[in-house]
């Protein structure tokens, strides 16, 4: 299974990403971790460090995949999750799903890439041009990372157009959405009711979901010391295991922008209609 992590830039996508690779290896898969940002900050809360990047190691190799060893661009992180991050061009110049290209041939040069039961791309940003829409190509199911705002979920909408226009042509689907450290989600489901897609998880307002990037742990990991934390750990088991039924997916509905921007924005600027709304509905099923 390959999987594809989307979001708005900032939402948290790493953070769950690892923290989703941590589960399904939980599970008994053997998972890689891919990055897909030029930072290469993908793994970190997996490894503890930023890791070697897959580009600028074929450029001190001169680009001879021959010369490549999977130890020197595959590395083990904890539960066992391999990482590899991309890497990417200098900030203006070149194309990311450049990058991405030279990455699974390298991985497939190396006997790697069909190796794992699970594969995750953790993509860059909301960025849904070619180049870092790439990851689609190779991708079984897309998550969406958002959260129960405007701006995430105007992202969500755009990656959501990109998945329908890549399933034209490739075996692609939207596994679904994951809400991250949200209080709420009556935003979240009032976008799922006009673009009909699942809502896989939506992961408690919790700072430690937060500092765990800044500490370079994952939640599992913090858990052994924290056993409170176990309780988050379940959310993203339970991700894992929706994944592993290998659902049959969605292609998204295709919601122009404008009347998305209509639908967010009557419910900011209209919230008494909208709560009425709720209310007859309510009384309507009672």
């Amino acid at each position: 299974m390959k999987l594809a992590v989307y979001g708005k830039g900032g939402i948290g996508k790493s953070t769950t990403s690892c923290n989703i690779s941590i589960a399904l290896a939980r599970r008994g898969k053997k998972v890689l971790q891919i990055g897909c940002d030029p930072k290469h900050d993908s793994t970190f809360t997996l490894t503890g460090f930023l890791i070697p990047t897959i580009i600028d190691t074929l450029q001190v190799k001169n680009f001879h995949y021959e010369d490549v060893w999977p130890e020197d661009v595959i590395y083990q992180g904890y539960s066992g999750v391999d990482s590899v991050e991309a890497g990417g061009p200098p900030a203006g110049a070149g194309c990311g799903g450049y990058v991405v290209g030279e990455t699974v041939k390298l991985l497939k040069e190396l006997n790697a890439f069909y190796e794992y039961d699970v594969i995750l791309f953790d993509v860059l940003g909301d960025v849904v041009c070619g180049g870092f829409a790439a990851p689609l190509n190779y991708a079984d199911y897309c998550i969406i990372v958002t959260d129960n705002g405007f701006d995430a979920l105007f992202a969500a909408n755009r990656i959501a157009a990109s998945v329908r226009e890549k399933a034209r042509t490739h075996p692609l689907r939207l596994a679904g959405l994951v809400g991250n450290r949200t209080a709420k989600r009556d935003l979240i489901e009032k976008y799922v009711e006009v673009c009909p897609m699942p809502i896989l998880e939506v992961l408690p307002l919790i700072e430690d979901i937060r500092i765990s990037r800044v500490k370079g742990k994952t939640l599992f990991e913090m858990a052994e010391s924290e056993p409170t934390l176990n309780c988050i750990c379940d959310y993203f088991l339970n991700i894992a295991d929706q994944l592993l039924t290998q659902p049959e997916g969605v292609i998204p509905k295709e919601l122009p922008d404008r009347e998305l921007f209509s639908l967010l924005s009557d419910f900011y600027l209209n919230p008494v209609n909208v709560e009425s709304q709720f209310k007859e509905e309510v009384f309507d099923f009672v």
